[in-house]
Order: structure tokens, then C-alpha cells, then sequence
């Protein structure tokens, strides 16, 4: 068993789900409010290791989606300044499993705690085949 430190979007059923799944694994999850978070850069950063600039947003977030912002465009400290004033723009879920970092529920620290066949089923945004979106971005 792993103790899994969640950042999440409440109310969010995809994390709900991605949640559960890690529970049903076997683990302890302890889920916190990502948008309360007191975040700073340098420990935000650490959940996005070498991955590419833009994949560390939230595509789904409304200011994205609305062109306002564009993911491809910026360098890491124009990110990271940008998340920290509106976290919902940084992509969810953040995860600790006893030190491993990782943004989204689709890296190496995710698959190996919840097995792959599982991580296809929680990782896409539950209201993507409606076209809708959360009321809060």
C-alpha cells in the first residue's frame, strides 16, 4: 500500500473516479483541494519533471480552450506564474506517492500504483463525449 497525496479539483468526476481507482488498488489516498493549495513555483514545478511546457495545463480549462492562453507558446516560468494565479490551469491530478511526482493520471508513478489495463478508464474527462464542461472551468 502507497500513500497517495491527490490534488484535485472537487467536485470533479474524473478525479472522483481516478480516486477511487487508487483506493480499489489498495492504497491511502489523501485528497486535497488543488485550488487551495498555497502553491509556490519551485514545488509546483517538481510535479511536472521533464515533461514538455504544455503539457502541464489543463486543456480543459476555459481560457485555453478560448485561445487566451496557449499552452504551446509558453516557456516554463510564463507557466508556471500563470498557474499560480489561476490554478484551474494547471493539469489535474497532482499526484505524490511517497515522493514520486507527476501531473495527470497517466505517468509511470500512476500506471505502476493502478495497473495500465485500469488508467485508460480515468484519465479521459468524464464530460468530454457531451461537449460539456465543469461550472467552474
Amino acid at each position: 500500500m502507497t500513500t497517495i497525496i491527490f490534488y484535485h479539483k472537487p467536485g470533479c468526476a474524473t478525479n472522483a473516479r481516478q480516486m477511487q481507482a487508487l483506493k480499489a488498488a489498495g492504497h491511502h489516498v489523501i485528497a486535497k483541494d488543488i485550488l487551495k493549495e498555497p502553491w509556490r513555483a519551485e514545488e509546483l514545478r517538481r510535479f511536472f519533471g521533464n515533461t514538455p511546457v504544455a503539457s502541464w495545463f489543463n486543456r480543459a480549462a476555459r481560457r485555453i480552450k478560448s485561445g487566451e492562453i496557449n499552452p504551446e507558446t509558453s516557456d516554463a516560468a510564463s507557466a508556471l506564474a500563470l498557474m499560480l494565479s489561476d490554478p484551474l490551469l494547471i493539469r489535474r491530478p497532482l499526484i505524490n506517492a511517497d515522493g514520486a511526482r507527476c501531473a495527470g493520471f497517466d505517468h509511470g508513478p500512476v500506471l505502476s500504483l493502478v495497473g495500465r489495463s485500469m488508467q485508460g478508464d480515468v484519465e479521459r474527462c468524464s464530460r468530454e463525449e457531451t461537449g460539456g464542461h465543469c461550472s467552474s472551468g
